[in-house]
């Protein structure tokens, strides 16, 4: 059953006497029929948990640096608008006692607990967000990853990956940004995409008519993402692509053996790790080992284009960059920040090239 979570938010004048404060509000929480116990916080101002019918449960804190927070949880078929009552009755009533000078107030709309859909999901730099999901349209654990396709009223459906938000269908952003935002001519090319499959960029270079892309596919998404992908990913080879199913660093360990180049490497593999300590994550070494290796199957004359992350994340993408700088091969470069709608957040991508 579906649980939600209100939650007041009051600043008051350090001035204000919690205890003198608390005791005008009890009065309210009694009305509804809410039974109170007290627990100690070792001079840590107030703390107070109610208990009443239907499951409702209230956790009342009054900090000593004048914060009051209001956390009313209840299940999702009780009375609303009574519950809506209560959080404005007590709003009023610190109003009252305070004469109207509360410094501010903040009520948060509810969270949702154990629905059948989740609807939270968080940003790369940290901050929850709360989609418009309605429903989980495919899921399965793969070998390499857990794969969810969501649908969100505004994005469309989306790719999860690993609890992370990969692509919507709204984004067509994301696929312009990571093919050269419209400035790159494919026609006749040679062209490597590692991961990609959602089929979003190989939906969007065919259209060029290159001389071959080779990349590797994410198998429910030619059913679930055809506003991204088209009827691109029904068949595993096109005139002018291949998909391969398998692991893209022995392919490209082959492909250095073999002395292949490729005019574009697309690497949407994944996106820079958030951590900014490479020896105690694992993925710094293995986004290391693509880089060189995309590097070394990169025509003289080619261009190498990724995903970094949020704009947010300095550090990060600073040590990326620093990463660049140490390859086996020196490259130049530069970045773009796109927005991405449904990320919402500014994400930026990488452009390199061989010295």
């Amino acid at each position: 059953m579906t649980y939600r979570t209100y939650t007041g938010i009051y600043l008051l004048p350090l001035s204000v006497d919690p205890a003198s404060t608390v005791s005008g509000l009890l009065s309210i929480f009694h009305e509804q029929e809410l039974t109170e116990t007290i627990h100690d916080t070792d001079g840590h101002g107030y703390l107070a948990t109610f208990v009443g019918k239907n499951g409702r449960f209230v956790v009342l804190r009054v900090h000593s640096q004048g914060l009051v927070t209001v956390d009313l949880q209840f299940y999702e078929d009780d009375d609303i608008a009574q519950l809506d009552n209560l959080l404005n009755a007590l709003e009023n009533k610190l109003k009252v006692l305070l004469n109207g000078n509360i410094t501010r107030i903040k009520k948060l709309p509810a969270l949702l607990r154990g629905a059948k859909v989740d609807r939270y999901w968080p940003t790369a730099d940290g901050r929850l967000i709360e989609y418009d999901i309605d429903k989980v349209v495919y899921e399965e654990d793969s070998e390499y990853q857990n794969i969810k396709i969501l649908h969100s009223q505004q994005y469309g459906n989306i790719l999860v990956l690993d609890g992370d938000v990969n692509l919507a269908e709204s984004d067509s952003a994301y696929t312009q940004a990571i093919t050269g935002s419209g400035k790159e001519n494919y026609a006749g090319k040679e062209v490597l995409i590692l991961g990609g499959g959602d089929g979003g960029i190989l939906a969007e270079l065919v259209k060029q008519k290159p001389k071959m892309i080779t990349m590797k596919v994410i198998d429910g998404c030619k059913k679930y993402m055809r506003k991204t992908c088209g009827d691109i990913l029904d068949n595993l080879k096109g005139d002018c692509y291949q998909i391969l199913v398998q692991d893209c660093v022995p392919l490209l360990k082959k492909y250095v053996q073999e002395g292949r180049t490729f005019d574009y490497v697309i690497n949407d593999l994944t996106a820079i790790p958030i951590s900014t300590s490479p020896e105690e994550d694992s993925t710094w070494e293995f986004l290391r080992l693509i880089l060189d290796l995309s590097i070394k199957v990169l025509h003289p004359s080619g261009k190498y284009f990724t995903q970094g992350n949020s704009a947010n994340l300095t550090e990060a993408l600073n040590l990326f960059e620093e990463r660049l700088g140490r390859l086996s091969c020196p490259v130049d470069f530069r970045k773009e920040v796109v927005c991405v709608p449904s990320y919402l957040e500014q994400w930026v991508f990488y452009t390199a090239w061989k010295k």
